[in-house]
């Protein structure tokens, strides 16, 4: 059985397809293909307010492609949702709409709180009983979530991600209200690791020194961002042999990642290889096996 998610989010859309194992009780996913394009939809909204014709058009296109893998996979349930960019997109929801009509992809357009609930549900994987801040950056907003004993006890979702930093079009306030929310929930008394997840952190992770197979520290996250800050755009893309939709966003990125840890006094951080898609690759197997019964 193979299950796929669809994560539109401000800077990338992307699929998974996963195969569904079972091991007596235990289920777990495997992932078998995985495509990311950069739609930059951020960059329409960030600036416009609405998706432009143009971004629509593009959208539907790669709906279409998506669609189409998924049946060459023979996918039996899918789960398909757009995020910071198209929920804040004036015309997000007729956009949905028309790629509904157009491709058969239903994409659900969801809120901050539901974003963070779903990338919650496999994150928490990752996770003992110490405290945790886990940091997920977007390319249109930041979601911070507060664990302890492997229980979230508190998270919000900030306006400022990396396409919107990139762009200058950050919401204001945003910087003084991320850095109060941590003063304010997290134990300084006893020790915070955080958790970090999205596509720039898990570059930036790549390119460090490990401290454990899932972990480094905040001061190579720090080294990394410098190293990667003496380079041009186009010597980043070139030499550094980044995506160019990566190479512009990701030192945006590695501040809102580095400020977060700094108010938190976090100097580990650890980057398991999950987000959003495994959420819904998750969600969606839940509700075909609710249909089956």
């Amino acid at each position: 059985m193979k299950i796929a998610a669809i994560d539109i989010g401000s800077n990338a859309a992307r699929l998974q397809i996963s195969n569904v194992l079972h091991n007596g009780d235990v289920i777990s996913f495997k992932k078998v293909e995985y495509v990311r394009f950069p739609l930059r939809l951020g960059h329409d909204v960030f600036t416009f307010g609405a998706l432009t014709e143009e971004s629509e058009a593009r959208t539907t296109k790669l709906m279409q492609v998506y669609k189409l893998l998924m049946e060459l996979h023979e996918v039996e349930a899918y789960m398909a949702c757009a995020t910071s960019a198209m929920r804040e997109s004036e015309n997000g929801p007729e956009v949905a709409e028309r790629i509904l009509a157009l491709t058969g992809i239903k994409i659900h357009i969801i809120d901050g709180k539901r974003e963070a609930e779903l990338i919650n549900n496999v994150v928490v994987q990752a996770l003992d009983n110490r405290q945790f801040l886990h940091i997920d950056v977007g390319g249109g907003s930041t979601e911070l979530n507060l664990y302890q004993n492997r229980e979230k006890i508190n998270s919000r979702s900030f306006k400022i991600g990396s396409v919107r930093l990139l762009e200058g079009k950050e919401s204001k306030g945003a910087w003084r209200s991320m850095h109060e929310w941590i003063e304010e929930n997290v134990d300084r008394s006893q020790e915070v690791i955080a958790v970090g997840t999205g596509g720039n952190i898990s570059k930036l992770f790549n390119l460090a020194s490990k401290h454990t197979e899932l972990s480094t520290t905040i001061d190579e996250i720090e080294r990394i961002k410098d190293y990667i800050a003496q380079y041009s755009l186009d010597d980043r893309i070139n030499k550094l042999r980044l995506n160019p939709d990566r190479a512009d966003v990701i030192l945006p990125a590695a501040e809102i990642y580095l400020s977060a840890m700094k108010w938190a006094g976090a100097t580990e951080i650890v980057v398991p290889d999950l987000g959003l898609k495994d959420g819904l690759i998750q969600l969606a197997y839940q509700q075909l096996c609710k249909k089956k019964k």
